[in-house]
């Protein structure tokens, strides 16, 4: 997780970030991961703190919904893990995203969209600006 500045992962995530900061992709987040955040931050830092930096992330991605609809195809799915269809299923329902960034492919084997990890986007971002150069 980037808060925790887990080499090499957490440079990757910074890079996503800075993405979604500047314009150049829209980022999505559900409020799983905000809760999942807050949880696991509140365990080495204050309250306060923790409420700041999850402001912070705000002011730069968006927030998926998370509906009836949602749970029922988490529900019926067939992921291992329900977390993660939740997370599938709210981010399928917004047709705006193609693709779901995340260390965890295992899990979403069973997703209709894209899935790779941070690592893998900015790699083939990097092959796409230079094809069009």
């Amino acid at each position: 997780m980037f808060f925790f500045d887990r080499k090499p992962y957490s440079d990757f995530s910074e890079e996503i970030l800075s993405q979604c900061e500047s314009g150049m992709i829209a980022g999505f987040l559900t409020p799983v991961i905000f809760s999942n955040m807050y949880y696991i931050l509140r365990r080495i830092a204050a309250h306060s703190k923790v409420i700041e930096k999850l402001k912070q992330l705000l002011l730069i991605t968006d927030i998926l919904k998370m509906d009836k609809s949602t749970v029922i195809h988490a529900l019926n799915s067939k992921f291992n893990d329900f977390e993660d269809a939740l997370q599938n299923y709210s981010t399928v329902s917004n047709k705006e995203i193609d693709v779901i960034l995340t260390r965890n492919l295992k899990d979403y084997k069973h997703s209709e969209l894209s899935i790779m990890t941070p690592e893998t986007f900015l790699k083939m971002q990097s092959i796409k600006r230079d094809r069009g150069k």
